[in-house]
């Protein structure tokens, strides 16, 4: 869903979204994009004034993203995005290079002209973002990029799981990017692009492999560095 829509609390069908939510994806959204650093923590009331909803709406929204392990309530008026460890990282590493590989393998098979050229739209924002230092956009679009393509798989438990992995990996990426966007940052979307084209099923799950793999290694190198 784009931030307009967001704003009118409606769904892409034009029905109306309730404000539990409309509150649940923005503050995921936040915790997704980076707007929450790891280790920072945030009062409640200030969430309640930047997501502009109730205290009610609010609190379930945290207690949905901490079941999910994306926030952590430090007590009753402040929560914090939870600091990624080593061994978290690692078992991070794992799932996603087990799981999203997968998913854009099954996603070939349903791949249509129209569907790859929808994708290609979406990766053509990305790269004005990098070489512009556009954090936010940059991580939006890449999103959008593997989330589209994820869907077309049709394995919605496999869609669940990776949803869940990035609100664990997404804020700690938001701090690589913002050291290496405007610099340089490696992007294998081209090579999956040209995968999907070609109806290559392995190519394109090798291109997704290399994809997950540099963003874990740079979020490595950051941690090894203590930047994270």
């Amino acid at each position: 869903m784009d931030d307009a829509a967001y704003g009118q609390g409606q769904n892409e069908a034009g029905r109306k979204i309730p404000t539990h939510e409309l509150t649940y994806a923005r503050l995921r959204d936040m915790v997704l994009f980076g707007d929450l650093a790891p280790g920072q923590p945030v009062t409640i009331q200030g969430l309640i004034r930047d997501l502009d909803a109730g205290m009610t709406p609010v609190r379930e929204a945290i207690r949905r993203l901490t079941a999910e392990g994306a926030l952590v309530l430090q007590d009753n008026r402040r929560v914090t995005v939870p600091r990624i460890t080593p061994d978290v990282l690692d078992q991070l590493a794992h799932a996603r290079l087990s799981i999203e590989p997968k998913l854009a393998e099954l996603a070939c098979i349903r791949l249509t002209p129209d569907r790859i050229d929808r994708l290609a739209e979406v990766d053509a924002t990305i790269e004005p973002a990098i070489l512009a230092g556009d954090v936010h956009t940059y991580l939006q679009q890449n999103h959008a990029f593997h989330f589209a393509l994820y869907a077309m798989a049709q394995a919605v438990v496999l869609e669940d799981i990776a949803s869940s992995l990035w609100l664990r990996f997404g804020p700690s990426l938001r701090v690589v990017c913002a050291r290496y966007l405007g610099s340089g940052l490696p992007d294998r979307h081209a090579e999956a692009l040209a995968a999907m084209r070609a109806g290559d099923a392995p190519a394109l799950r090798q291109a997704f492999e290399s994809d997950i793999a540099d963003g874990i290694g740079q979020v490595r190198q950051a941690m090894i560095a203590g930047e994270i």
